[in-house]
């Protein structure tokens, strides 16, 4: 067994996530034309709804709502970039239809200060930060001003390390420093290792082969492994057949002591989850 239970309790929305006590599903919504799972949306807000209500209806705990594609651009020539204007010209009708309907928190998936600010403002409970507030000073800011909840996924340009798993946790272990040092409240930050960022497909298999090392950091950890490049380079199939790929990596994420899975297919994903937890907690 891992030492989960020792982590501090998280509040998000008024309520105390206790870690530990069971593996909190996180649904995937992509308010984008270009997701590299190929399950954007587009931008209307009811539709976008309309989904997040049957993710939550299939027992997602979270909700995640992103603008812009975060497809690492080594790997997808194509990406393209939107500003924050355009992000908040996305989400803001979307994430303010979906908190006045929704009984569940909904993260903003963004590394753009302003952006998460507007989705807050519009009904947003915590930030997905799919750069470790290292893009933009100003994301700090907004989570003191905020008092919420932030997830930190590690991620960096390129594939090198002297030891990934040591440099991974350095550089959680940093960002948590400085976090808290500039006044973010320390129960108020979620680890993200970043699977499928700045790492190989055989560094991504590490790292999950390595994940209970994560949990000396002392922080709730959250994991994206959902339909991810590395599982078709390993099951070599296109992405919409790695539902059985995605499936294996959250059940052993789990028994290696991770708190949250952020996947696509949530109904899937939930029973993988309950089942994994009734055997291993």
């Amino acid at each position: 067994m891992n030492n989960k239970a020792k982590k501090q309790n998280t509040v998000i929305d008024g309520k105390p996530y206790r870690w530990g006590s069971k593996t909190y599903v996180m649904g995937i919504i992509n308010v984008t034309n270009d997701s590299f799972s190929g399950d954007g949306i587009g931008y209307d807000p009811e539709i976008t709804t309309e989904q997040a209500l049957k993710f939550q209806d299939e027992g997602a705990d979270f909700i995640d709502v992103g603008a812009e594609s975060t497809r690492p651009p080594n790997i997808y020539k194509d990406v393209v970039r939107v500003t924050a204007q355009e992000e908040i010209k996305r989400i803001a009708p979307v994430i303010k239809m979906m908190s006045s309907k929704l009984n569940i928190p909904i993260s903003i998936d963004t590394y753009k200060s302003d952006v998460a600010r507007c989705a807050l403002e519009s009904g947003a409970s915590l930030i997905n930060d799919i750069w470790g507030l290292k893009n933009d000073g100003g994301m700090i800011d907004v989570v003191v001003d905020y008092e919420c909840p932030i997830i930190v996924m590690h991620n960096q340009e390129n594939s090198i390390y002297h030891n990934l798993i040591e440099d991974i946790k350095l550089k959680l272990r940093r960002t948590i420093e400085l976090a808290v040092m500039r006044g973010v409240k320390k129960e108020n930050i979620i680890l993200d290792p970043g699977i499928g960022f700045g790492k190989t497909p055989e560094q991504n298999i590490d790292v999950i082969r390595h994940l209970e090392e994560f949990e000396d950091l002392g922080q709730p950890l959250l994991i994206g492994t959902s339909r991810k490049s590395f599982i078709g380079h390993v099951l070599d199939v296109p992405i919409g057949e790695r539902l059985e790929g995605t499936a294996a990596t959250v059940a052993l994420s789990i028994r290696s002591g991770v708190d949250i899975v952020r996947v696509h297919d949530v109904k899937e994903m939930v029973k993988v989850s309950k089942m994994t937890d009734a055997i291993i907690r």
